[in-house]
This record gives structure tokens, C-alpha cells and sequence, in this order.
């Protein structure tokens, strides 16, 4: 399943369900398998759209130069 076309919030909230269901220790082998494997693939797709979110967070401020960019501290 691509984790492209839901929301973070989307994956975070599979996200949260696959940690749950590992967590319980009641899957075989290959479910648990797959499950870490979708884990992963969400994770990798969550931190993606984290580092877009941080790259585009910036403040535009108009100064005696022009218009600067400053990038915020989150």
C-alpha cells in the first residue's frame, strides 16, 4: 500500500494502530512482518512531510534592503 495521497495525520494514525498491534504480541510472524514493513514505509513518509513542513516555515520581513527570508526555530 503507498503512503502517498493521505494526510500526516492519516499516517500517523496507522502509524499508531501498527505500533497497538505489535505491541499486543497476538500477530504471526509474516502479519507482524508486514506490519513493520507498512510501519516503516509511513515513518519514511511522515518524516518527509515533516522536513517539507520545517523547509517551508520561513517569515518574510521586509527591510530597508528588500524583502529577506529568516527561517523560524520550531
Amino acid at each position: 500500500m503507498n503512503s502517498e495521497g493521505i494526510t500526516f495525520e492519516q499516517a500517523m494514525a496507522e502509524l499508531e494502530g501498527i505500533v497497538k498491534r505489535l505491541e499486543k504480541g497476538e500477530l504471526t510472524l509474516d502479519e507482524s512482518i508486514g506490519f513493520f514493513k507498512r510501519g516503516v514505509e509511513l515513518t519514511k513518509y511522515c518524516n518527509k512531510k515533516l522536513d517539507e513542513a520545517e523547509r517551508s516555515i520561513t517569515m518574510l520581513i521586509e527591510g530597508e534592503n528588500g524583502i529577506t527570508e529568516k527561517e523560524l526555530s520550531v
